[in-house]
């Protein structure tokens, strides 16, 4: 017994040595990695090229980005209005004007090669080269534009165009995350991730018609007129501004809707503009003063203070003191809702406003004019 127990303890001591020796020199053959000093690390396989992390937005950024663009920009050197002034050239020289030149980002959105973009990142120029995101160039075509939107329609002429998918912008809710695509301060495209962080943001200042995404993912100079997207890749907005203090992204950028935008293209590509309607109302938010002035107890909608005589509202038997509180079954609560609402009426085409006044409410049938071209202070 005391020979067995000998040889037995001798066996287990040289194979514990053995396993100490292979797994610090060769510790693949027995599916190890080597750690430090005696340590061993149980193998972690590794992903292959085809499978994405959990978490990741690899794929919806593979499909959105090769449809979104680079847009340069040029504008030419325009004569100074003293170059012809010799008092001026004695005591200031010769002043050489330089081209001034832009940059921005745009979206493929048809095979046929129309781009949109913002109307701010081409307006005034004389010259646009759009880049693919597969290095391949090519001069644009202004095929309209629509300052009060702040949007604008490019096209083409390039083959087998990579084309982004549109989404629905209005099942959009807060909290939902968004990726941003364009090229920031020209360093090449880049893509930016975040939420939805509020809905419907107007009175912002920057368009006439304002229905902005707001999204805390990163968007800086360059990135205007770039995609806006959802995790599947689809197209929800037009990347358009940020509010900065720096000059950079600070976690509040703003988008223009899908939904707007596709207003805008089928308008332009169609009729070469985009075609809205128009009542001829001076409208205000109603406040205590002005229900008092015109004595109507309301406290929600937007009060009338003027009637364009002969417009489409007279017509349909609006008036001064007027609160409209709904237009074609929707709700008003301000005045960039009213404007939005009427703009997307059909001209010629009455629609129900509903009206509160001094002696109750009352339903009015309005049929909207077509929108005068230049911005006016009446809706």
């Amino acid at each position: 017994m005391k020979r067995f127990w000998l040889l037995f303890s001798q066996s287990v001591t040289v194979l514990l040595a053995a396993y100490f020796v292979v797994a610090t020199l060769k510790p693949g053959w027995l599916g190890l990695r080597g750690g430090v000093g005696n340590v061993a690390v149980l193998e972690v396989p590794v992903s292959g090229p085809g499978t994405v992390p959990p978490g990741s937005f690899r794929l919806a950024a593979q499909k959105s980005s090769s449809a979104v663009v680079s847009i340069n920009t040029s504008k030419n050197a325009r004569p100074s209005p003293h170059s012809n002034d010799p008092w001026f050239k004695f005591f200031f020289g010769e002043q050489q004007d330089e081209p001034q030149v832009g940059l921005g980002s745009g979206v493929i959105v048809s095979a046929d090669g129309y781009i949109l973009t913002n109307n701010h990142v081409v307006e005034s120029a004389d010259e646009i080269e759009v880049i693919l995101n597969d290095s391949r160039q090519a001069r644009a075509k202004v095929i309209g534009t629509d300052p009060e939107s702040d949007l604008a329609v490019l096209k083409i002429s390039l083959d087998r165009l990579p084309v982004i998918v549109l989404g629905n912008s209005n099942s959009l809710q807060v909290g939902d995350q968004v990726l941003a695509i364009g090229n920031p301060f020209g360093v090449g495209q880049t893509v930016t991730s975040g939420i939805v962080s509020a809905l419907g943001r107007n009175q912002l200042g920057i368009n006439t018609f304002e229905n902005f995404i707001q999204t805390d993912a990163a968007i800086n100079p360059g990135n205007s007129g770039g995609a806006l997207v959802d995790t599947n890749g689809n197209l929800l907005g037009i990347n358009t501004a940020i509010y900065s203090r720096s000059g950079g992204s600070m976690g509040i950028g703003f988008a223009i809707p899908v939904s707007t935008a596709k207003i805008v293209l089928e308008g332009i590509v169609k009729d070469g503009q985009v075609t809205r309607g128009w009542i001829g109302v001076e409208p205000n938010e109603l406040t205590p003063e002005l229900a008092q002035t015109f004595g109507v107890n309301a406290k929600l909608g937007v009060i009338i203070t003027g009637v364009l005589q002969n417009g489409p509202a007279a017509k349909g038997g609006m008036k001064p003191g007027d609160v409209v509180t709904g237009v074609a079954g929707q709700a008003i609560h301000n005045v960039p809702e009213l404007l939005t609402v009427v703009a997307a009426l059909k001209p010629g085409t009455a629609a129900e406003f509903e009206v509160q006044r001094t002696a109750g409410k009352v339903g009015l049938q309005i049929a909207p004019g077509v929108r005068p071209k230049a911005r006016r202070p009446v809706q």
